[in-house]
This record gives C-alpha cells, structure tokens and sequence, in this order.
C-alpha cells in the first residue's frame, strides 16, 4: 500500500494566511492611490496585485489540500482565506468599474477607499497575531468593525447626497452608486472577515 506522506508534512499556515492578507493590504493601499491619482497605470497595478493575492490563496489552498494535519479549524483557514480574497476582488472591480465607467473618484470614494484601507490593514494585524499573541488580534478585530461601520455610514451619506444633487441625470447616479456598492461589499468582507478570525480565536483560546 502507497502512503501520501505528504499529508502528515506541517505546514505554516498562520504565515500563508497572513501573506495573503499582507499581499490584500498591499493591494488597498494601491487603490488608495488609484483614486487620489487615477489613471491606467495604476489600475494595472490594482490588477496586478490582484492576481498576486490570488496567487497566495491559490498556494495555501493547494498545501491544504496535501495536509493532514493543521494548526486551526481547516474549514476555518478557507473561510478566512476566502473573504480576504473577497476584499481584493471588490477592490479590483472598483477599480474596473470607474474605468470603465468613467467614474471620477470623488470624496466620499476617497472616504471609503481610505478607511477601507485601515480596516484591511486591521485584518492584517489580527492574521499576523493570530498564533503568538490573540489578545492583539482580537484588537485589530474591533478597530477593522469600527471602520467598517465608518463605511457604511460613509456609503448612506453618499448615496443621500448623490441622488440630491443629481435629481435630473439618472446616468450618473447609476454608475456612481455601483462604484459605491462596491465598496460597500468590499467592507461587509471586512466585517466577515473578522467574524471568522474572532471564530478562530475563541476556539483555540
């Protein structure tokens, strides 16, 4: 009988999640500067960033597959993997829609790009703490809901103000407000996202 011993090899999946995560804050800070400086050079960075972090989830998902043995909850370590991946793709598609829209980034994009941001970089915090020191994870934790609250609010007020000012060109208001939805969907990530690295820790305390 053939033993797959590759499935008893220990794999360091706290560092493969906290690379994807690291790589998706990478990719935020892009959009970051995308819309304080848009153009089609940035957005193929905001692309490319995007099939990097596909990339990592795609390595971590493979040595999943191979491994008998992990750390944490494996359907835990995919549902994380996945709404981080979520975040980067929304981020992406942002990107995609203003281009193609012809979206210009206005200041409440800006507000919720920014502080989509922050709270990415939250969750990179808690993923990189998961393992060594929980307490400062959970921190990291509150403050991204935080900012996805920040989000939402930012999201309501936009769309109150857009239609507002807009009563006349139904156009605008429809390729604005899906730019919109896209970010908002990008911050109900955010909030799954820590829901599943909370999850996590309350299971390995």
């Amino acid at each position: 009988m053939n033993i797959n011993f590759s499935f008893f090899k220990k794999y360091d999946f706290y560092k493969l999640m906290s690379d994807q995560a690291d790589k998706t804050e990478e990719g935020i800070n892009l959009l970051v500067d995308f819309v304080n400086n848009p153009s089609k050079e940035m957005a193929a960075r905001v692309d490319a960033i995007e099939t990097e972090a596909d990339e990592k989830r795609r390595i971590l998902i493979r040595k999943l597959k191979k491994s008998f043995v992990t750390p944490i909850d494996r359907e835990d370590i995919v549902a994380l993997s996945r709404v981080i991946d979520d975040i980067m793709d929304y981020a992406e598609t942002t990107v995609e829609e203003m281009v193609i829209l012809g979206v210009e980034p206005d200041s409440y994009i800006k507000d919720m790009v920014k502080t989509l941001c922050d709270s990415t970089k939250d969750i990179a915090c808690a993923v990189r703490n998961i393992k060594d020191n929980p307490r400062l994870a959970m921190d990291c934790v509150i403050d991204a809901r935080k900012k996805e609250s920040a989000i939402e609010d930012f999201y309501r007020e936009a769309l109150a103000d857009l239609f507002k000012k807009n009563p006349d060109n139904a156009i605008k208001i429809l390729k604005t407000r899906e730019v919109y939805r896209h970010l908002s969907n990008a911050a109900d990530r955010v909030v799954d996202a820590s829901n599943t690295i909370d999850d996590i820790l309350v299971k390995n305390e």
